[in-house]
């Protein structure tokens, strides 16, 4: 009896270890912050969110890959426990609504394949990319429809996927069942930061369009006489509709399919056609996200400037435009001739941006009246540099007249021509070529002690040969190739130092001390500043308004050709002006973009499969079955009008623009609409 009771004492005892041990072993901890937000959710699990139940929502939240609001099923009042619960402030939640991006059903396009007994776009899309000669089109079999966990999804009778916005809650299962990418979640400010990809749908005249106007939407509207949904669709990517349908240089119309039956459709004169719609008759402000209550400065008032600040208006953000001078427009209103583009109506588009939310404050300088320091002590989690280049300055006989807009940031061109530049002690010259000798002769003249001259190419294709670099060592500055800047850091009113990286293996170099930084281009780079994250500035008892002021400057969003080329004035970067508005208008909305998603702590970085000129895109360089039509000749002025003030170009009637916008063949990537 006492041998079973101890034998059964020892087997309970080497349980009881086992036991512990194995709570050890497979101990799961649970985040309490986790727990608590899970226990806030409702527990519907209904998938609205996009994840797998609330317990996965409740780690995405804690994680930061999802919002305190993400919970569809939850109401304001949830939403601000979980905050509370965080720590953190809830902002508006911008509603996310499923759109479709393909033209033309498996029924109305050429097929390639059928599959008899196959009812799901995943399994066709196995076999041979599915039905449909173009490789990314929508392969009509209802999978997103299926996946959709609250019916707001369709399949209508053009064969493609109709959302009804009303019930649709932006959780994105439609998304993640779609194989080909047709059917996204769209909202205000995925589509202003969107770059086109591999994966879209785009057409010949939008991939040409430096904005990326989706060309082909709008003049559908306009042959349907919708000319406010036509011009919805151009402010999506053109604040200056009025502007750009008068002075664009026109790429798309050179890449419209049309042209291989008779001419180009008249794209641009089709926008002027809708702006003067609206200046006729009533103002059409775009779409806007909810207000974040993020303040933003924007340094100059030109085309780019007010780009800007109209899509960091329509992003949420509260903008604010400083201009030195007292009228806004740039080189628009001062280079420009006025029977191509009347003051009126350049006044009527910057009207525009302006109802957007935008506040503008001319007279203002900075340097002069206002600094980088100053706009952070003021509330600015934000300020961009779009201040023009030589151009400008040209054209405003202001030649002479250096650019002094931040302190130790300056111009290779005012160095070597004005008396009234200084340079500091520590100097850094940008990619100076052939007159790096005359730039670091200059810097020493002034008391310069530490010059160092910078090169993004490697030594052995620099400009300069063995001789002139010796002559440059022999002044006492030291030379670094294949290296490129990407960031400036300052304090108060002074730079400190630059960041660079070697551009042969992409690794961050040790910082160089500079308190004057000298560009060879013909432009003050677009700068994006914000404070610098540090310790002190993480601290609630540190007073903004009493400490010195830390702030980090970086390039914003290169154009996608230039993706993989890091750092200040790569090649192809903009050295002077921009040679057309819309190339700076493009400009303004990758800024715009990259400052948004610096505030969220977000990469700026492009998409790797981003379309470029350079990409290799399914296309078609023959049509078939399309009946030659001709296209609308503009109406011109007579030489007594323009005399009298009259434009040189009259504009459609809506009879010639209703004609003219028959003749778009409607195109997708490959496919266009056949007679």
């Amino acid at each position: 009896m006492l041998q079973a009771v101890f034998m059964m004492g020892s087997l309970g005892l080497v349980i009881g270890v086992v036991l512990a041990a194995a709570s050890k072993v497979f101990y799961v901890y649970v985040d309490p912050l986790v727990e608590a937000v899970d226990d806030a959710l409702p527990g519907a699990n209904c998938g609205g969110c996009g994840l797998p139940g609330c317990a996965a929502n409740a780690e995405a939240i804690v994680a930061g890959t999802a919002a305190p609001n993400s919970c569809v099923a939850g109401s304001d009042e949830l939403a601000d426990q979980i905050a509370q619960i965080l720590g953190v402030s809830v902002e508006a939640k911008e509603p996310d609504i499923a759109k479709s991006g393909c033209t033309y059903s498996v029924d109305d396009a050429e097929t390639k394949y059928l599959y008899s007994g196959i009812n799901d776009c995943r399994a066709a899309d196995l076999l041979f990319s599915g039905m449909k000669i173009c490789n990314i089109g929508c392969l009509g079999l209802g999978s997103c429809v299926k996946a959709c966990l609250f019916g707001a999804l369709k399949i209508g009778e053009n064969g493609l996927p109709v959302v009804d916005e009303l019930l649709c809650t932006g959780c994105g299962s439609c998304e993640k069942a779609c194989p080909k990418g047709i059917i996204n979640l769209s909202s205000v400010t995925r589509r202003i930061i969107k770059e086109y990809t591999l994966n879209n749908c785009t057409t010949p005249c939008q991939r040409a369009c430096p904005a990326g106007i989706n060309i082909k939407d709008y003049i559908a509207h306009i042959a349907d006489g919708n000319y406010t949904e036509a011009i919805q669709v151009i402010k999506e990517r053109n604040p200056f509709p009025a502007i750009i349908g008068r002075i664009c240089p026109r790429p798309c119309e050179d890449e419209c399919r049309r042209k291989y039956i008779d001419e180009p459709v008249a794209i641009n004169f089709l926008k002027r056609f809708a702006a003067d719609h609206e200046k006729e008759n009533q103002r059409i402000i775009p779409f806007k996200a909810p207000a974040t209550n993020r303040k933003i400065a924007v340094i100059g008032g030109g085309i780019e400037g007010l780009s800007t600040a109209f899509f960091s208006a329509r992003l949420g953000h509260s903008p604010v435009v400083y201009e030195a001078s007292p009228f806004l427009g740039g080189l628009l209103r001062t280079a420009i001739a006025k029977n191509r583009l009347p003051s009126e109506i350049l006044d009527w588009d910057i009207a525009g941006i302006i109802e957007t939310g935008v506040i503008v404050e001319t007279n203002k300088c900075l340097s002069k009246d206002i600094t980088i320091p100053s706009l952070f002590k003021n509330g600015f989690q934000s300020v961009f540099l779009a201040t023009g280049g030589w151009d400008s300055r040209l054209a405003k006989n202001e030649a002479d007249k250096p650019n002094n807009a931040v302190s130790g940031i300056i111009l290779l061109i005012d160095l070597l021509r004005s008396s009234k530049i200084k340079c500091g002690e520590n100097v850094v010259i940008s990619d100076s070529g052939k007159l790096s000798l005359d730039a670091v002769k200059a810097c020493k003249q002034q008391g310069a002690k530490n010059i160092t001259v910078i090169f993004r190419e490697p030594e052995k294709s620099c400009s300069l040969n063995t001789d002139e670099i010796s002559l440059i060592t022999k002044e006492g500055a030291s030379i670094i190739f294949g290296t490129g800047i990407i960031r400036i850091l300052g304090k108060d009113d002074n730079i400190t130092s630059i960041k660079c990286m070697d551009l042969t293996t992409d690794t961050t170099c040790n910082d160089i001390n500079a308190d004057t930084v000298i560009f060879s281009s013909g432009r003050i780079p677009e700068l994006i500043f914000s404070l610098q994250k540090t310790d002190e500035s993480k601290s609630s008892e540190t007073k903004i308004e009493t400490a010195p002021v830390l702030w980090e400057a970086i390039y914003p969003a290169k154009k996608p050709v230039d993706n993989e080329k890091p750092g200040f004035f790569a090649k192809n970067d903009t050295l002077s002006d921009f040679n057309a508005a819309i190339k700076a208008i493009a400009a303004g909305r990758r800024a715009a973009a990259s400052i948004h998603q610096i505030m969220y702590g977000i990469s700026i970085k492009h998409p790797d499969n981003v379309i470029t000129q350079n990409c290799v895109i399914q296309n078609v360089y023959e049509l078939e079955n399309v009946n030659p039509t001709q296209r609308q000749i503009m109406p011109l002025s007579t030489f007594s009008e323009i005399d009298e003030g009259a434009e040189i170009e009259k504009g459609f009637t809506e009879d010639m623009a209703k004609k003219e916008a028959d003749r778009c063949l409607k195109c997708g990537l490959v496919c266009y609409q056949q007679s």
